[in-house]
């Protein structure tokens, strides 16, 4: 029996959207994480370089509630990319600030875009650990989001190839992506 060929570009009309969508920008699915309190891309470059663990956060306040939620991010370092993921089990960035902050009691839209719109718009040198920040990756406008832990570095779920981890803001990378920072909660 013989089967029909598939011409190779309806093949590539098909796979590009897919990998698009299983590597893309965060959120895309609308999860909710568990537990917590419920309130009423076309590419994937990685940056080159992260940051291991730092023994003595820079710039963060040596007290306080974002230095207590910056904790709580670096616990989950280490815990894998998963698009769609809210919970400890998998996070993609908006999943992951989202959880983080709910342990907090502090409830986050689920998608980027959303989470840009919360809060007080700051500068880049009015930033302190605790709050978001964000950049564009895959598409105009928001796409990806990290919490600051001070200094130069933040903490976030990256792409589908990572795991919650320590990078810096400084990196090529970080840096012309770089968007703007939203304070959600006093810190």
């Amino acid at each position: 029996m013989m089967r029909p060929s598939v011409p190779l570009r309806a093949v590539l009309a098909l796979a590009v959207p897919l990998v698009s969508l299983l590597s893309g920008a965060c959120a895309s699915t609308g999860g909710v994480p568990r537990p917590f309190p419920v309130p009423g891309s076309a590419r994937n470059d990685a940056p080159a370089e992260a940051v291991d663990a730092p023994a003595d956060v820079e710039g963060a306040p040596p007290s306080g509630a974002g230095y207590e939620l910056v904790g709580t991010a670096l616990s989950l370092r280490g815990t894998p990319y998963r698009n769609g993921g809210s919970d400890s089990h998998g996070f993609d960035c908006s999943g992951f600030t989202q959880f983080v902050y709910a342990q907090y009691g502090v409830p986050l839209p689920r998608e980027v875009r959303d989470q840009f719109a919360v809060g007080t718009a700051i500068e880049p040198d009015e930033v302190v650990a605790g709050d978001l920040l964000f950049f564009t990756t895959v598409a105009p406008g928001p796409t990806h989001v990290a919490i600051a832990i001070g200094g130069d570095q933040f903490v976030h779920a990256p792409s589908s190839t990572g795991v919650v981890r320590v990078e810096r803001l400084s990196t090529n990378y970080w840096a012309t992506r770089y968007l703007g920072a939203r304070r959600v909660m006093p810190l």
